[in-house]
């Protein structure tokens, strides 16, 4: 890792004088666990939060205000080091910039909320594989913050849904329709959500890594938050049951394929929520989210820890003899939430 020193002089010092008076937590996602809805109430309630000492990041600053525009517009896998490494000097110098700002303030809690930090929804798709370059990407961000970062939050969801979730939101914006073949790729893919998490812990060695599920914690932002502030404040719960950007439906795919001129063919009769994936697959998908939540509640290997407000045999879709067994199958969740993200 290039140290971030050769870019903004008197790095420890900048370092030591953030972590002496503000804590700097990213929340990264993932896409299609609620962070959208999450980042619209954290905006609506800006001004009390401000008012308690909390600043807000979240893509209208990250990617419309331009903070993050020279480390997302880097091409995967693609660009140089160099074109990396200059990214990473301009966004550094912005970031300690804005946060100075917020020292002057008087801000003491600084929350940067941005999935695409973790990846794109498009990548994954693309490469019918799940973040496959959540390592690079995180490095980066790693560098722009180096030394500052005090908490990283990570929402996870299970692949029965989080698939079909993506897959409908790629297809609704003018994406492929997968073919079988693509399906049984990602179904047989390796990476999972221990895989993101240890991406994350070691580009940022010794951060504090928080890990909740979308089935617990999407129509709870305000639990969501008070998680991340590690119980500082009492959350507002105003504006606390938004429910924005869920995926398209079979009536939504079918009117959007229509409109571009595109084959309906593929979707099958019906209505509700579209999900590509046979029963076989399903169970397969069930079985990889059940091997994470396992390791997760067996303590992550000590690299994050995993917050839930339900017992292990009541989050999502139970874990059999207690979260006892790897890989078993689980029974259906409550699906009130079903459609958000």
């Amino acid at each position: 890792m290039t140290s971030v020193s050769q870019f903004l002089p008197l790095t420890a010092a900048f370092a030591d004088k953030v972590q002496k008076t503000m804590d700097v937590i990213l929340h990264i996602g993932a896409q299609r666990t609620a962070t959208t809805s999450f980042q619209a109430y954290l905006r609506a309630n800006s001004a009390e939060l401000n008012a308690q000492g909390i600043g807000y990041w979240g893509p209208h600053r990250t990617r419309r205000g331009g903070v993050f525009t020279a480390l997302t517009s880097i091409q995967d896998g693609v660009d140089p080091d160099s074109v990396v490494n200059r990214a990473v000097g301009e966004t550094r110098e912005k970031i300690a910039k804005h946060i100075s700002l917020l020292q002057k303030r008087g801000t003491t809690h600084l929350i940067v909320s941005d999935e695409n930090m973790l990846g794109t929804v498009r990548t994954n798709v693309r490469a019918d594989c799940f973040y496959p370059y959540a390592a690079q990407r995180l490095d980066r961000f790693a560098r722009v913050f180096e030394g500052i970062v005090t908490r990283i939050a990570i929402s996870i969801r299970s692949f029965e849904t989080y698939w079909p979730s993506a897959l409908a939101f790629s297809v609704g914006r003018s994406g492929r329709m997968p073919r079988a073949r693509a399906l049984e790729r990602i179904v047989t893919q390796p990476r999972g959500w221990s895989d993101v998490v240890s991406d994350v812990a070691t580009t940022f060695p010794g951060v504090d890594i928080l890990v909740d599920s979308h089935e617990s914690y999407a129509n709870r932002p305000e639990l969501r938050l008070s998680h991340l502030l590690d119980g500082a404040i009492d959350p507002p719960l105003k504006h606390s049951r938004l429910w924005l950007n869920p995926s398209p439906d079979l009536a939504q795919l079918r009117a959007s394929l229509t409109k571009h001129g595109r084959s309906v063919d593929m979707l099958p009769a019906g209505e509700g929520r579209w999900d590509p994936f046979n029963s076989e697959q399903s169970a397969k998908l069930r079985e990889k989210y059940a091997d994470d939540l396992f390791w997760l509640y067996a303590g992550a290997d000590g690299l994050a820890r995993f917050i839930e407000e339900k017992k292990p045999d009541q989050t999502g879709k139970n874990l059999s003899g207690g979260a006892t067994t790897r890989g078993q199958d689980y029974d259906r969740e409550d699906r009130r939430m079903a459609r958000t993200g």
